[in-house]
């Protein structure tokens, strides 16, 4: 199977994660999350597939999420409207995302890959 990994190349934890893929000869399709940001459409699967609440979808660490004062915000605006601010920019969503058939998980989290991707 083939997994869909979605990066923003200069990030070092997508650095992390795409390393653990290749160290464990796990086949994948790169995609640069600025470039080719998710759709709405894409992110709405995901988020449900996931399982997840739709926060952990969002990089609250990062730069954007701060400018935007999201920490506030994010609590008054309803899923599409969230998923409407991911699809905008991929600086807001938590990288890196690994897609497969069964699983969907943002961020990485070395235990958790490995649980559900090996």
């Amino acid at each position: 199977m083939k997994y869909l990994f979605i990066e923003y190349p200069k990030c070092s934890t997508c650095k992390k994660a795409k390393k653990w893929l290749e160290d464990n000869n796990i086949e994948f399709e790169q995609r640069h999350i600025v470039e080719k940001c998710p759709t709405e459409e894409e992110l709405e699967k995901w988020i449900e597939q996931s399982g997840q609440p739709i926060k952990k979808f969002f990089n609250t660490s990062g730069l954007v999420y701060k400018s935007l004062e999201l920490k506030d915000k994010l609590p008054t605006l309803n899923k599409k409207e969230q998923i409407h601010l991911l699809a905008g920019n991929g600086m807001l969503i938590k990288r890196p995302l690994i897609i497969g058939d069964n699983v969907v998980l943002a961020g990485f989290k070395k235990q958790e890959w490995e649980e559900k991707i090996k």
